[in-house]
């Protein structure tokens, strides 16, 4: 009975007109950022954390999440129409959805991504709304040494499912650590690498930092590689799957619903990942695996379904232990610190409303999008004409307006910048910004809790390996970094950085 309760308390703080009204702008924006190929539901989040500072805790997250899942809807779009993944959990859905388009199935191949997304949005938001209580209970036992070993685990996976180079993803978590400790101790009050700004002494702006590497970087990037973009034109029809074509979605449907579901609360890409072996799984069970980059359905329900469970399940470790699952989940973290809101268990027993009304927001969010995305397919695809040298200056207009707005620091605007280039020439070196983010947005919470259990320990730092939650998770996060160091498991990696890029 607390579950339908629980729902009851979430539905009715999603419910409302200003929650509503927030939630269907974030799955619009996130549509749209999804079929505009170059941005990400990333750089837009991070663009947009200033404007969350003057709503609301739940309008914000809500909107923010509405994004996230959004933009897992986009980037089919421009898959299916242009072969160009808007995002890249749906760059498997392009092998068979353009083929599906070209044959004069266009309609069908996005009315079978909507659905699939659908109904895997539907199972993954009460999987979260099941799951996360019993996790947050569990987590509420915590003490700081496990809170320590969990965020060195956190930290760990996320050089794991980074591409490339793992001492680059390791030198990338490295320089976020370090960009942390800029401010002031915790403990003592002594300012620290502040370089005599005082502006400096509660540290680096987060949304500064967020909106130059993820926003800044991506728009030079895409400015620099700007390509040709060759719309399918003709008239999307036919936009309801045939009987045949909807027998044919069922089970890969299922079957990427449960791959995504469990890939999501992995830190790292889980949509990614999710959608990468829901198409290898379908392929291999399939019965005609040679029909798979000719338009085969199993090819675009499995991983559409699977990239939008892994999306929402990401969300468990964000809402019970303050874990990001990967880079917008640590965006909803700072958006969350910019509320005054301390992520972790306590959010919610402290903020009930808040915890269970963003879980609800998941299933009406879906449903906005499954009703909004086909009549609206038209307006996207006019959208796609626009060439990037119109859109990103405007886009950087309000970018630098929003971060200004935050603090009214110039500073902020001077940081954006900086990481900007700092961002775009990591890109060029091949480092993933994403470790980086991890690393900062976790730096602080892992030095207050390591320094508070060394503290309660008095000095002890076997106190991490002796109690029992500690010394399993520290013991994990060794056996991920030994298996990533495994030359065979190195070699891979950079084998599919390669091709990738």
């Amino acid at each position: 009975m607390d579950l339908f309760s629980n729902l009851a308390l979430g539905f009715a703080t999603a419910g409302t007109p200003e929650n509503l009204f927030f939630c269907l702008i974030g799955v619009l924006l996130g549509t749209l950022i999804g079929v505009l190929p170059g941005i990400g539901a990333t750089a837009t989040i991070a663009m947009l954390l200033p404007i969350t500072f003057q709503l609301e805790p739940v309008s914000s997250l809500i909107m923010l999440a509405g994004i996230y899942y959004g933009a897992q809807y986009g980037g089919s779009t421009t898959a299916i129409l242009i072969n160009m993944p808007g995002e890249s959990s749906s760059a498997v859905t392009a092998i068979d959805g353009y083929q599906m388009a070209r044959k004069g199935r266009a309609g069908a191949a996005l009315a079978i991504a909507a659905l699939g997304s659908f109904f895997a949005g539907t199972v993954s938001t009460f999987l979260v709304a099941i799951f996360a209580p019993p996790l947050t209970a569990i987590a509420l036992q915590f003490g700081s040494a496990e809170y320590f070993s969990l965020m060195v685990v956190g930290l760990v996976s996320s050089i794991a499912l980074a591409h490339g180079s793992v001492v680059k993803a390791l030198a990338m978590v490295a320089l976020g650590l370090l960009l942390g400790l800029v401010g002031t101790d915790i403990y003592t009050g002594t300012p620290r690498f502040t370089l005599g700004i005082r502006e400096y002494a509660d540290g680096l702006n987060f949304v500064a930092l967020a909106v130059g590497v993820f926003g800044v970087a991506e728009i030079l990037r895409n400015l620099e590689g700007e390509s040709t973009r060759t719309v399918l034109m003709a008239k999307v029809s036919g936009l309801l799957p045939s009987r045949q074509e909807f027998k044919e979605m069922i089970a890969p449907v299922i079957r990427g619903t449960a791959i995504g579901s469990a890939l999501g609360i992995l830190p790292g890409g889980g949509a990614i990942l999710a959608s990468f072996a829901s198409y290898t799984v379908e392929k291999r069970m399939s019965k005609t695996p040679e029909e798979f980059g000719k338009g085969a359905v199993a090819g675009v329900a499995g991983p559409e379904s699977a990239n939008n469970a892994g999306a929402q399940t990401s969300f468990i470790p964000l809402l019970t232990l303050g874990i990001p699952a990967n880079p917008v989940m640590a965006l909803m973290i700072g958006a969350m610190i910019i509320q005054g809101i301390v992520p972790g268990p306590n959010v919610a027993t402290e903020q009930p409303a808040l915890f269970w009304g963003i879980i609800a927001s998941m299933w009406i969010g879906n449903l906005m999008l499954v009703i909004l995305n086909l009549p609206l397919i038209g307006l996207w695809v006019k959208l796609l004409t626009v060439p990037y040298y119109v859109l990103f200056p405007v886009i950087m207009a309000f970018c630098s307006i929003g971060v200004y707005s935050v603090n009214a620091n110039v500073y902020d605007l001077y940081a954006v910048a900086f990481f900007g280039l700092i961002g775009y020439v990591l890109a060029k070196l091949r480092c993933e910004p994403a470790p980086l983010l991890l690393g900062f947005v976790l730096g602080p919470l892992l030095e207050e809790n390591l320094r508070r259990a060394m503290i309660l320990s008095r000095g002890d730092p076997t106190t991490f390996v002796t109690r029992p939650i500690s010394a399993i998770l520290l013991a994990i996060a060794a056996a991920v970094l030994i298996v990533v160091f495994l030359p065979s498991v190195k070699k891979k990696r950079e084998e599919v950085f390669v091709e990738e890029a």
